[in-house]
């Protein structure tokens, strides 16, 4: 890149002696890395050049863009901290000095021998070793700190970032990956917060590019394929509302885009958990409209809506209520030309700047005083990362509640007072009352929502109105809390001061605690083990430890259930021969043997996520049964045994569910809705009821896409009121009229042993 371009963009909004201010930073910047290469073999200076380059495009201050040039100065040149404050004032070098400490942490460390760690491919961050973890969470910490006293800091990082992205292949496959991770983690939702969408979606992209090869080249493909006929559209639609503006005397420029390919892929996500292809995707496609004024904007949406049909639920206005980045603009999806589904966005040019550039596009982004600027526009989370910084238990603790609290989407949530309260998306009334002080949140019995008792679990939206209903004498928290299964609490500051309040009990309370919880959580599966062979299990060297870490909320007893999920039962339902079908059962992957049948167990189910061994028959391929089956664990015939693993499927596997409880009118109807509300399908449902008490035992076989889901579904039908226990059966018990594994078929039964 030459240097002429970024002087020609400082000129473009700068004072004369404001870009020989930047000249004067790029010749030193020149001089100083004079001689040096990246990794891929180009010259060094081109790294800050691009870095400067691009915040001149989005038109930032000349002490930044000085800093920018000269960011690896004191690191890469041996530079010192007092040339730089002399020579170009000392509001640049402390920049390039904030921006060095950042550099010299290093935010995904080496190890002590200096080589690059073996990142996890595409795992959560929980597949981190600790000490990784720790370091790399110490060094986000420094970071966020250093942005909350002037976020200048954080802009030129992520300007780095970006160009470090757009070169990332001259680095080796798992740094790549590693740098993915924490891109997409935490710098592309730290450009939304700050409100740069253009930084937002290309580190996006870039990080979805190294993460998920597979489904990046495959909605490339898709993209590349249908751009002639999208490219036509665009024009097609954007001539027709081009007209129909002009008819009603609306000036407005028109320019359309297909969203980007992370978007399409989020997007892509929620279809399939409706059921939906990627195919059915209707609104890749979105239309901007620029106008003059508010009322401009307005008109505009009324022509819009005149001429297209306005699809129910797809309308936002961010000009009568911005987004807590400052975001404006009016939002609608209609049925365009075709039927097709496109959104409209609408707005002024001062809000598109603002749209594209975030907090760089504000007036207080101009020579002077940013970081008192932005604090004063209501950019209250900078507050927040310092609050956070001084309650946070480590830095582990912290940087989950960063992301969680701060670097997520955000409701405004109001007090009875008035009030405004602002939340992660998603947060429920026990947020919020973690929120107002720790106390209220401890003693929290129930929550009063815009008028209405509101169960504590319950999303809360923006403008709501929260009174928080406390118990009269002094109590604690419950440990269902901590079970995010549950959805009581989505911010990680709220889990921390709740996990703070059980560590503080008394180590025999905390056994007794996690005793009860756990023998209350284990009666979903009839375990033969005993708790210390639990223990065990879970890396414990006996149960009291186990209780322990339960009780105090170290551990919650739904990862002990999640990894106990094994079959307790002694032989397989009676089965007969089935005949083969074409293709191999959905989501199977039989290593070693390509072209083999492979078919669910009915004695086990297994479902995607249980460890799975597959057994070879005679006549009808591999059948595929629960590493933990009775039915093959103690197989005389082990070269029968076969390496299998789930592949990347969107099937749904069945499950049956026994639920016994305490029969009452609208039992049923609770338990459906919570199956319901988890978009889980329900097969079959049977009911009987005891001769002797109140009690009923309702049989439901229902269609799961794996072991997640289903935890988290137990946890939920546990929840229901009456209900005193969930337990997973065969999908072979009598009753069941028995159901294929895999395409949920009714089966003659069949004679087989291992069906």
């Amino acid at each position: 890149m030459p240097p002429e371009t970024l002087i020609s963009s400082a000129r473009a909004y700068l004072s004369t002696d404001r870009v020989a201010f930047v000249e004067s930073a790029l010749d030193f910047a020149m001089s100083a890395h004079r001689g040096q290469r990246r990794k891929s073999g180009d010259p060094f200076i081109e790294h800050p050049l691009a870095t400067a380059e691009y915040l001149a495009a989005i038109g930032m201050d000349a002490t930044t863009l000085a800093a920018a040039l000269l960011h690896d100065v004191i690191e890469d040149c041996g530079v010192e901290y007092a040339e730089l404050e002399k020579r170009f004032g000392a509001e640049v070098a402390a920049l390039v000095d904030s921006v060095t400490k950042l550099k010299r942490l290093d935010l995904i460390p080496r190890n002590p021998d200096g080589s690059l760690p073996i990142a996890p491919p595409d795992g959560p961050p929980e597949s981190e070793d600790a000490s990784l973890a720790a370091a790399r969470a110490a060094s986000m910490r420094k970071m966020f700190v250093a942005m909350a006293s002037d976020v200048r800091v954080v802009v030129i990082k992520l300007a780095d970032r970006l160009h470090n992205m757009l070169t990332l292949d001259a680095l080796p496959p798992n740094r790549q990956i590693a740098i993915s991770r924490e891109t997409l983690d935490i710098y592309a939702p730290l450009a939304h917060r700050l409100g740069i969408w253009d930084v937002k979606w290309r580190l996006e992209d870039e990080a979805f590019k190294y993460l998920y090869p597979r489904e990046y080249r495959a909605i490339s493909r898709m993209l590349a394929r249908k751009r002639a006929e999208r490219e036509s559209y665009v024009r097609r639609a954007t001539q027709a509302l081009q007209e129909t503006l002009d008819a009603a005397g609306i000036k407005g420029d028109i320019s359309g885009r297909a969203k980007h390919i992370y978007s399409i892929y989020q997007k892509k996500q929620r279809y399939e958990e409706q059921g939906r292809r990627l195919e059915d995707i209707r609104d890749l496609i979105a239309l901007r409209v620029i106008v003059g004024s508010d009322a401009d904007c307005y008109a505009a949406l009324g022509v819009v809506h005149a001429t297209w049909q306005p699809i129910p639920g797809q309308f936002d206005d961010y000009i009568a209520g911005p987004k807590d980045n400052m975001y404006q603009s009016l939002h609608s999806v209609v049925r365009c030309l075709d039927g097709y589904s496109v959104e409209i966005q609408i707005r002024t040019q001062r809000m598109h700047m603002v749209a594209e550039h975030g907090i760089a596009a504000h007036t207080g982004y101009k020579e002077g005083s940013i970081a008192r600027d932005l604090f004063e526009e209501g950019m209250s989370w900078l507050k927040q990362l310092l609050e956070t910084q001084r309650e946070a238990h480590g830095d582990v603790e912290y940087l989950e509640s960063v992301k969680t609290d701060i670097l997520r989407d955000q409701v405004f949530i109001y007090t009875p007072k008035g009030d405004v309260i602002e939340l992660p998306a998603g947060a429920t009334p026990l947020d919020f009352a973690y929120r107002i002080h720790t106390e209220v949140g401890h003693a929290c019995v129930g929550a009063i929502v815009n008028g209405k008792v509101t169960a504590l679990n319950t999303p809360l939206k923006s403008a709501d109105t929260v009174r928080i209903r406390k118990a009269k004498k002094p109590r604690g928290p419950k440990l269902d809390w901590l079970n995010p299964d549950l959805g009581y609490l989505v911010t990680a500051s709220a889990r921390e001061k709740v996990g703070q309040w059980f560590r503080r009990q008394e180590k025999a309370l905390q056994r007794e605690r996690g005793r009860e919880f756990l023998r209350k959580q284990l009666r979903r599966l009839p375990l033969r083990q005993d708790d210390d062979e639990i223990a065990g299990f879970m890396g414990l060297q006996e149960a009291d430890e186990l209780y322990e870490a339960i009780g105090s909320g170290q551990m919650h007893v739904g990862q002990v259930v999640e990894r106990l999920m094994v079959p307790p039962l002694e032989q397989e339902a009676p089965a007969t021969p089935e005949p083969p079908r074409d293709g191999a059962a959905v989501g199977i992957v039989v290593l070693g043997m390509e072209g083999l049948l492979a078919r669910i167990a009915r004695c086990c189910s297994p479902v995607y996520g249980d460890e799975i061994i597959g057994y070879l028959t005679r006549n009808r391929g591999v059948t595929v049964h629960r590493s933990g089956c009775p039915n093959v664990r103690d197989e005389d015939e082990p070269e029968r045994l076969v390496e299998v693993a789930w592949g990347h499927s969107d099937s749904r596997y069945p499950v049956r569910l026994r639920v016994d409880a305490w029969d009452r009118v609208g039992l049923i109807r609770d338990l459906t809705s919570v199956v319901s509300a988890e978009s889980v399908n329900i097969h079959s449902l049977t009911s009987s009821e005891s001769q002797s008490d109140s009690r009923c035992t309702i049989t439901l076989t229902v269609y799961t896409t794996g072991i997640e889901q289903l935890s988290r579904l137990f946890s939920k039908l546990e929840n229901v009121q009456g209900v005193q226990s969930v337990v997973r059966g065969s999908l072979g018990e009598r009753g069941d009229a028995g159901i294929d594994g895999m395409t949920g078929r009714t089966a003659a039964p069949s004679s087989e042993k291992r069906g």
